[in-house]
């Protein structure tokens, strides 16, 4: 069977995947034929989609998976806040998703629909909703000048791991731009040590005085410096069969493999909803190592799906 093209599958997922997070469960076979497409076709692109996300935490991947038919779809953080685009990215989107609207199954009043019409307007006078950034941001500016004068400031801060913003104490050594976005090295005060915070998630900024801590005489390296500490870790045993887990997600690191094959995995988790459903997923490939607490996370969540079953049965 031919290959499809990259751009009809991207088109076709633009219109299917706000479909389904609008329904959250819905058949394989009706969700097919809604959209002219062939089953193993549609559980292909799905498959695709379930390792799409916002980098570097785990647990924003979209969350998609097939069980007995039957399509479950979560959805991210990423998609419940305001999108921050540049207007090239803006343009982009709008050109890509008024194309996939000509497709059999496009909703013209559905959740996409109404996307591409706010993202229009953001273009024009009226943002409604849409945050349209430049490259450079007025807070990196801001930042950049707070480094300067060797101050500290409070910063209103989304995480990934909160649901609400919270109040941060911060010392910045330095702002940079990585893979599309602003990030500053800071001393955290509330922890005492120097955490990283991607720029585009605060909320607000105020001086409140000078900075007592020196910046310490070298940064983290590209590709480190999101091991922040306040990121809980898991270590995670897994088989050759669960290789798939630690090739598809971003771990910390990988143990050689023992002479069954089982190698020993550590990675960053911001949710444990998502590490019960990765543990679901690998089923006997993979055995918690620590934290111990976490050992039995596997079962009461085989617990809780097989309660839900029961009632809807």
């Amino acid at each position: 069977m031919a290959q499809r093209p990259a751009t009809e599958r991207l088109r076709r997922l633009l219109i299917i995947l706000p479909w389904l997070m609008e329904r959250g469960e819905v058949s394989v076979d009706e969700a097919a034929e809604r959209f002219s497409v062939g089953v193993d076709d549609l559980i292909r692109d799905l498959e695709l989609v379930s390792m799409c996300g916002l980098p570097p935490y785990v647990d924003e991947m979209i969350d998609v998976f097939i069980d007995e038919g039957m399509i479950f779809v979560g959805i991210p953080r990423l998609f419940t806040r305001p999108l921050r685009l540049s207007e090239v990215e803006a343009f982009e989107l709008l050109a890509a998703g008024r194309a996939a609207m000509q497709l059999p199954g496009a909703d013209p009043d559905g959740a996409l629909a109404r996307g591409l019409g706010k993202i229009a307007m953001g273009l024009g006078e009226d943002d409604m909703g849409l945050l349209v950034v430049a490259p450079t941001s007025e807070i990196v500016q801001e930042l950049s000048q707070v480094i300067e004068n060797r101050q500290r400031v409070e910063v209103r801060y989304q995480s990934s791991k909160d649901v609400a913003p919270t109040d941060r104490l911060l010392e910045p050594f330095v702002v940079f731009s990585s893979q599309g976005n602003w990030y500053t090295h800071a001393h955290d005060v509330s922890s005492d040590g120097l955490r990283t915070f991607r720029i585009d998630r605060i909320e607000s900024l105020s001086v409140i005085g000078q900075a007592e801590n020196e910046a310490p005489d070298s940064m983290p390296e590209p590709g480190i410096w999101f091991a922040d500490a306040d990121i809980e870790r898991v270590k995670l045993r897994v088989a050759p069969r669960g290789r798939w887990m630690y090739e598809r997600y971003p771990v910390d690191e990988v143990s050689p493999p023992d002479a069954d094959g089982w190698v020993e995995v550590r990675l960053a988790v911001t949710s444990h909803q998502w590490l019960e459903r990765l543990l679901l997923r690998l089923g006997d490939a993979v055995e918690v190592v620590d934290p111990t607490s976490m050992r039995v996370a596997r079962s009461e969540a085989a617990a809780r799906v097989l309660g839900r079953y029961s009632v809807k049965r």
